[in-house]
């Protein structure tokens, strides 16, 4: 009764909803008294009233019986990310459903996902160590200088788990956390069906976000932590070697699409390599400044031109999924619940035959 009394109350704050919201979603078939006490653990409901719960929640009814344990570290929003803490609540649930289901399956296949830290530093002293931070991370994870394609596949390689949400407030770019304490995770905000975010932007909170997990920012301020992470993301999208090469060591003037055929072949927004410039100083303090003047007068700010059309999905739980499913570790029924969709859904949307 406990069990359920805790998923239940997890399930009403994933889908944004107060006691009341619920009774009524419900057609005040059940009060919000009844579901106050359901939540307590004071009364168990029955059958029924339990498909009736996970209809309005979006669950399915063995999603308050699931019992993989996922133990989320404090969760960090970051101080200028400004949106409702219902909402917060939200991401946080979301996120905990999402990787029970994706522990649960790894633990039925029996998958190693001991992740490795891929940098040897301890301490930061200068912006230079980041740089060799980044560097270290490419020759670990065996990327060369290239542009990184699919950077959310890469992360699920390397047992990062990734959890994309989609919200409309604009103040959700992506946050970090461990999982059991030892499951490192990123969630990130696609933004919704109306206004998606940039593949640029999702890539460049993605690493900003690695950065959060692997660089040791124990004793560095809450502005200082963001900063050096800001340039960990721009040193992983763009190496120094690769600033050098393409742009050089010393500019005084820049042209928009020059940069913007950077962006397309990096994936990091015209904005940011400005910033990797100045930081690199390979151009002046005063012409970066001169240069997002022009950007903010052409209404670039917001919208920048030349869009970033690359592959940004990792498709490792599905994948795992169907593993698990044609080598007879689960039922097709239970694949649908990993999924949590209906098994007519799931066979509607994953199954041609």
């Amino acid at each position: 009764m406990i069990q359920f009394a805790e998923r239940l109350k997890s399930a009403r704050t994933m889908a944004g909803l107060s006691l009341q919201d619920l009774a009524e979603k419900l057609q005040n078939r059940v009060t919000r008294q009844a579901i106050h006490k359901y939540e307590k653990g004071n009364i168990m409901p029955d059958s029924e009233m339990i498909g009736l719960l996970s209809n309005a929640l979006g669950v399915r009814p063995d999603y308050f019986s699931r019992n993989t344990e996922v133990k989320l570290d404090k969760v960090e929003f970051r101080k200028n990310q400004k949106f409702p803490v219902k909402e917060k609540k939200s991401i946080i649930e979301r996120t905990r459903d999402f990787l029970s289901r994706y522990i649960e399956l790894e633990e039925i296949l029996g998958i190693n996902t001991a992740f490795e830290k891929p940098i040897s530093l301890d301490t930061i002293s200068s912006l230079e160590d980041i740089e060799n931070a980044a560097i270290e991370v490419r020759k670990n994870w065996k990327l060369g200088t290239d542009p990184i394609f699919n950077l959310i596949e890469l992360l699920e390689n390397n047992h990062i788990k990734v959890v994309e949400i989609g919200t409309e407030d604009e103040g959700m770019e992506g946050v970090s956390t461990w999982v059991n304490g030892t499951i490192p995770v990123i969630v990130l905000n696609r933004g919704t069906a109306q206004r998606k975010k940039p593949l640029d932007r999702i890539r460049f909170t993605a690493m900003h976000e690695l950065g959060h997990l692997i660089l040791p920012l124990g004793n560095v301020s809450g502005k200082e932590k963001e900063k050096l992470c800001h340039y960990f993301a721009a040193s992983m999208l763009m190496p120094k070697e690769i600033v050098e090469k393409e742009i050089g060591k010393s500019r005084t003037k820049l042209l928009i699409p020059e940069l913007g055929a950077l962006k397309l072949q990096y994936g990091i927004s015209i904005q940011a390599i400005a910033y990797r410039l100045k930081d690199l100083k390979v151009i002046s303090e005063a012409y970066f400044k001169q240069f997002m003047f022009m950007m903010d007068h052409l209404g670039y700010r917001i919208d920048e031109p030349f869009p970033y059309q690359g592959y940004e999905e990792s498709n490792r739980f599905t994948q795992l999924l169907f593993k698990a499913l044609g080598e007879d570790y689960i039922s097709m029924s239970k694949a649908a619940s990993l999924k949590n969709l209906k098994l007519a859904e799931f066979r509607s949307e994953y199954l041609m035959a």
